[in-house]
């Protein structure tokens, strides 16, 4: 069992700046996993802890697992990010991805356990080779969010002046071409009678030429309210009629997990983060290209194809935070038995 007055240090450099990205969100739902688990935890390295669960790969990040091993504490990593989602995201990116590759090399082997969201991105880790022990958990997905209700529905419509009847595309991410913006804005302009909404926003020096150029060549249909939070977003979820989003390289894609659990009907590109967890016209759609997200999107808004909603919302239930605060727990439990107290 674990000692009572165990502390958790959830360690996440840079809190402000990542608020609005899915580690942000990772955040928030490893403090509700704690919390539903009845896990003592802080936020702040200053504080005495019994163990640290590190998310960030900063300067600082690396200082703290130094001290972390002065003190002869337990290390755990959470593998957030990858070479290949650090590629075609910001402006030299590509670049610079070999040197990330490096050094997340080298701070993920600093663990004593290494925590990555799929098993997909546990493959990619291990194909670095590091030789720690790397396990998969979800960052999960708090369902209550996303419970049906009209007034967030209401809120979201009334916001973008959405008319009776018409149909509305969302998707969620920042301005970086691995989102897979560039086929959002061009499904868009094959679909003129349909609303596309962009909800995202990354600092302007941040974004590439092209992209800010598709933007500003968006058509008509396309709208970008820049990063949004609460009532209206979430009324998003839970009242547009589908959720597309194109992405071409994710850890896991945390918007996917908040699209399953609104059961709204959702379309993603059909790469290898999804292949052992979401089954295309099952609990989703799959497709690849404008040409056939264009196709699928069009028959899914006129009813031809099966709805995946409920299907999808009970993979949704199989990865809410609690569950994934059980699996946490058992990591904790399982490396400080290594350690002597």
């Amino acid at each position: 069992f674990l000692r009572r007055d165990m502390k958790v240090l959830l360690y996440f450099e840079a809190q402000k700046q990542i608020a609005q990205s899915g580690i942000g969100r990772a955040m928030k739902h490893q403090i509700n996993a704690l919390e539903s688990n009845g896990i003592e935890y802080t936020l702040d390295p200053k504080d005495e802890y019994d163990i640290l669960h590190i998310n960030t790969v900063g300067f600082n990040s690396e200082r703290i697992i130094k001290d972390a091993r002065r003190k002869n504490v337990p290390v755990i990593y959470h593998a957030h990010s990858t070479e290949e989602d650090f590629r075609n995201s910001f402006i030299f990116s590509n670049a610079l991805a070999p040197l990330f590759k490096k050094r997340i090399t080298k701070l993920y082997s600093s663990a004593d356990l290494i925590i990555t969201p799929t098993a997909y991105s546990k493959k990619l880790i291990q194909n670095y080779g590091i030789k720690n022990e790397i396990i998969n958990i979800s960052n999960g997905i708090d369902l209550e969010r996303f419970e049906p209700n009209a007034m967030k529905v209401e809120k979201f419509k009334s916001f973008f002046k959405i008319a009776e009847g018409e149909k509305v595309v969302f998707g969620v991410g920042l301005y970086f071409e691995r989102k897979g913006i560039l086929d959002f804005i061009e499904v868009a302009r094959k679909t003129p009678n349909v609303k596309f909404i962009w909800f995202g926003h990354t600092n302007k020096f941040l974004v590439q030429k092209k992209i800010k150029k598709a933007i500003k060549n968006a058509p008509k249909n396309v709208i970008f309210p820049g990063y949004i939070k609460g009532d209206i977003i979430e009324g998003a979820f839970l009242g547009a009629n589908l959720f597309f989003f194109p992405s071409h390289e994710e850890t896991e894609g945390i918007v996917v997990l908040e699209a399953l659990a609104a059961k709204q009907q959702v379309l993603i590109r059909d790469i290898g983060v999804y292949e052992d967890w979401l089954t295309d016209g099952v609990d989703c759609y799959k497709g690849n290209g404008v040409e056939e997200f264009t196709n699928i999107i069009v028959d899914i808004l006129n009813g031809k194809n099966n709805s995946t909603q409920e299907e999808g919302y009970k993979v949704a239930t199989t990865l809410t935070v609690d569950k994934v605060g059980k699996k946490l727990v058992e990591s904790y439990r399982r490396i400080l038995e290594k350690y002597e107290w």
